[in-house]
């Protein structure tokens, strides 16, 4: 994209911010910086992007510094069909951007794949992390869960390829299923993976909940680096995605300095329930 038009796609009342742009050797990263103040960093994950936290943005960035990345080929960053978008390399260009922009003393909010490819970083730079929000994700081999090899295997295979490419099916159909109210559904998740070539980032991740297993699995043994850092979860209890068994295995592996569970939300608690998510940066950022 252009660096200078809006796509006819892009709703700017909804997502009135300023673009900023990092230099990648694949393409060009977009990324949302708003604001002044402490450091709020959010990490999106599958089919979305900074568009998905908007509203926590509007509400917190009057007092702190606000930066959410579109990762590449997701949002207004560029969508190079040759590159091979695995987790461990949008954690790569996470990492690049995060030294980039020098921040220190970060609050990490982090969501779906966003959990791994943001946690990744704070397990490489835990001193730059003031607190961890986690919410509805995971970092760990899911190789011997019946349930996530049976996804990953559909709709990273060929007809889940298939229909994400022609169709924009994970966003329009799948994550749709993940909202526990659909009336807080909004197209604008996916209205960024508008035509067929677009998608390839969207249809490489599903794959990779197997295919990354070995990656998954070194973040998640490299847990306890994160001992020392203040933690919160939040988590939609009514998320197909990250079941009740994934927010306990959170529980149960890692101390938090608060644990809140959401009986209203489902994938997206920054969306269905952003005035917790609000309340929750705001305290992180006076303790």
């Amino acid at each position: 994209m252009n660096e200078n038009t809006t796509p006819k796609w892009l709703n700017r009342d909804e997502y009135p911010f300023d673009s900023n742009w990092f230099e990648l050797p694949m393409g060009k990263m977009h990324y949302v910086d708003e604001g002044e103040g402490d450091s709020l960093v959010f990490v999106h994950g599958n089919p979305g992007w900074s568009y998905e936290f908007r509203k926590v943005i509007k509400a917190v960035s009057r007092t702190m510094r606000c930066i959410a990345c579109d990762h590449i080929g997701f949002g207004l960053s560029d969508k190079p069909f040759e590159w091979n978008y695995l987790p461990s390399s949008h954690a790569d260009n996470f990492e690049k951007l995060m030294l980039h922009l020098g921040l220190d003393n970060i609050i990490l909010v982090v969501n779906d794949w966003g959990g791994p490819i943001g946690l990744s970083f704070a397990l490489k730079y835990p001193e730059k992390i003031k607190h961890i929000i986690i919410t509805n994700t995971w970092m760990w081999s899911a190789e011997n869960d019946p349930y996530y090899r049976k996804f990953s295997s559909f709709m990273g295979g060929p007809i889940g390829r298939f229909l994400i490419r022609n169709f924009n099916f994970f966003g329009k159909v799948v994550i749709k299923k993940c909202y526990a109210d659909k009336k807080n559904f909004d197209s604008g998740i996916y209205a960024h993976l508008n035509t067929r070539n677009d998608r390839k980032g969207c249809w490489t991740f599903p794959g990779q909940i197997i295919g990354s297993s070995r990656w998954l699995e070194q973040l998640w043994n490299d847990k306890e680096k994160l001992e020392s850092v203040p933690k919160t979860l939040i988590w939609g209890l009514k998320d197909i995605a990250f079941r009740e068994k994934e927010f306990e295995t959170w529980r149960k592996s890692m101390v938090f300095q608060r644990i809140i569970p959401l009986l209203t939300s489902g994938h997206y608690p920054h969306e269905e329930d952003s005035n917790v998510i609000i309340e929750e940066i705001v305290r992180c950022s006076e303790e």
